[in-house]
C-alpha cells in the first residue's frame, strides 16, 4: 500500500501520534492530505480536494462542514466517550461549588489576607452563615441528553443519593442500557424538567439544538432550578437565561462557555471551557481518532462515523484489491455494481453493505485489480458518490 498523507490541525497528544505506522506521513504542514486529524480548528472539506476522511479528536462537530463532507464522499469521525469522564469529574464539582456557595467562600477567605492573626478566626466565625448551602443528596437531577456524557452523569447523579430522570429525543440503545436502573428515562423533555432542582444539558450542537434553551425551554423549569451548559454554547439562547435568572425564575447558569454577558452576572459561573482539557482525555482522544483514521484509509473501515455507517471487516489472504463504492442510499446499488463487476470477469471475495438511511457504504473485496474503464463505468452512475480502490498485492 502507498503512503497515506494525515494532516494534524491543533496540537493533538503524542500518545496518539504515535500510533501511526510508516504507511502514514503525518504533519501540520500537510498539502492536500487524505486525512485530517482536528481538534477544534474549523475545516471548510470543499477546500481539500483528494481528502478522504476527518478525524475529530473530540465528540462534536460542529467545526467540520459535516453536510458538503457527506456531498463529496468524505467520511467524518468522531471520539465519543473519550472525554466522557473529564466532562463529568468538572460538572458535579461545579454543582457542589455552586449549591454549597465555595465560590464565595473562597473569595471571603482571601478576602482576609490583611486580617490580623488574633482577630481571624472571630471574623471566619462571624460570617461564615453568609455562605451556608445545600446538599445535592437527596435533590432532582434532570439530564438532557443520553450520550456517553449524559449517561455517566446520571449515573454518577444516582451514586451522590439524587433522584434522577434524563431525556433524549433520539436515544441509543447501546447508552440507554448503560444507565443504572434507578434513573428515569422519560418520554417528553417536560417530563424531565417539571420538577428539578439541577437540569443539565449533554447535547451535540446542530441545526435541532441550537438555541433549544430559550423562553419555553426555561418555563418548563421549576422555579428556583440551575441550569448546567456543558455541551456547547450555542445550544442555550443566552438572553433567555439571563432574562430567567434576573427575574428569579432561574437560580443559576453554569457554563463552559464565557461570553460577555455570562461573566459578570452574579448568578453565573464560568469555566474557560475546560470541560475537556484533561491529559487523560486529550490523549484517550487523540488515540481514538488516530485508531479509527487509520482503519479507514488503509481498510475502508468505518468506526464512530457521524455521518456514515458504521462497518468492519479484515481482507482474507486471496483478497487483491478492496473496491469501496459509496453512493446514495436508493434501491438497486448492490445489483449494479455486482453486475458491472462480473462483466469484468473479477471474483467477488466479500461484498459487504451498510446503510445509516442517507450513504450506502460497500466494502467489496475482490480477488484481481480492478481496471480505470470499470472504475469509470460505476463512477457514471448519479448515485455514487465516490469510489476508492485499495490494492493489498
Amino acid at each position: 500500500m502507498g503512503t497515506f498523507t494525515v494532516q494534524t490541525m491543533n496540537a493533538i497528544a503524542r500518545e496518539g501520534l504515535e500510533l501511526f505506522s510508516d504507511v502514514f506521513a503525518v504533519s501540520a504542514e500537510a498539502v492536500n492530505p487524505d486525512g485530517i486529524l482536528v481538534r477544534s480548528a474549523k475545516i471548510d472539506t470543499d477546500e481539500y480536494s483528494g481528502l478522504l476522511a476527518v478525524a475529530r479528536a473530540g465528540s462534536g462537530v460542529n467545526n467540520i462542514t459535516v453536510d458538503k463532507a457527506t456531498e463529496k464522499g468524505i467520511c467524518v469521525l468522531n471520539t465519543p466517550g473519550a472525554n466522557a469522564n473529564a466532562v463529568v469529574d468538572l460538572v458535579f464539582p461545579m454543582i457542589g461549588v455552586y449549591m454549597r456557595n465555595i465560590y464565595e467562600g473562597i473569595r471571603f477567605c482571601q478576602s482576609l489576607v490583611d486580617v490580623e492573626p488574633s482577630r481571624l478566626s472571630g471574623e471566619v466565625e462571624a460570617r461564615k452563615k453568609a455562605f451556608r448551602g445545600v446538599e445535592i443528596a437527596g435533590k432532582n437531577l434532570g439530564v438532557v441528553g443520553l450520550g456517553q456524557i449524559g449517561v455517566r452523569l446520571a449515573n454518577g447523579g444516582i451514586y451522590r443519593n439524587m433522584h434522577v430522570k434524563g431525556y433524549d429525543p433520539k436515544p441509543a440503545l447501546e447508552n440507554i442500557h448503560l444507565l443504572l436502573p434507578e434513573v428515569r428515562v422519560t418520554k417528553t423533555l417536560a417530563q424531565t424538567l417539571a420538577d428539578a432542582d439541577v437540569v443539565s444539558l449533554h447535547l451535540p450542537l446542530s441545526p435541532n439544538t441550537q438555541g433549544l434553551v430559550d423562553d419555553a425551554f426555561l418555563a418548563k423549569m421549576k422555579k428556583g432550578a440551575v441550569l448546567v451548559n456543558y455541551a456547547r454554547g450555542p445550544v442555550v439562547a443566552e438572553e433567555a437565561v439571563l432574562k430567567a435568572l434576573d427575574s428569579g425564575h432561574l437560580r443559576g447558569y453554569l457554563t463552559d462557555f464565557p461570553t460577555p454577558g455570562a461573566i459578570g452576572h452574579p448568578q453565573v459561573l464560568t469555566t474557560p471551557h475546560l470541560g475537556a482539557s484533561t491529559s487523560e482525555s486529550e490523549e484517550n482522544c487523540a488515540v481514538m481518532a488516530v485508531n479509527e483514521l487509520m482503519g479507514y484509509l488503509e481498510y475502508g473501515n468505518i468506526v464512530h462515523s457521524v455521518n456514515f455507517p458504521s462497518v468492519q471487516s479484515l481482507p482474507a489472504a486471496k483478497v487483491n484489491t478492496r473496491f469501496i463504492m459509496i453512493n446514495r442510499d436508493v434501491p438497486g446499488m448492490i445489483a449494479f455494481a455486482t453486475n458491472a463487476i462480473s462483466r469484468y470477469g473479477i471474483n467477488v471475495s466479500s461484498y459487504i453493505n451498510e446503510s445509516n438511511g442517507t450513504i450506502g457504504y460497500n466494502i467489496i473485496d475482490l480477488e484481481a485489480p480492478v481496471t480505470s474503464s470499470l472504475i469509470e463505468e460505476i463512477e457514471e452512475n448519479d448515485n455514487v458518490i465516490r469510489t476508492r480502490s485499495i490494492q493489498f498485492k
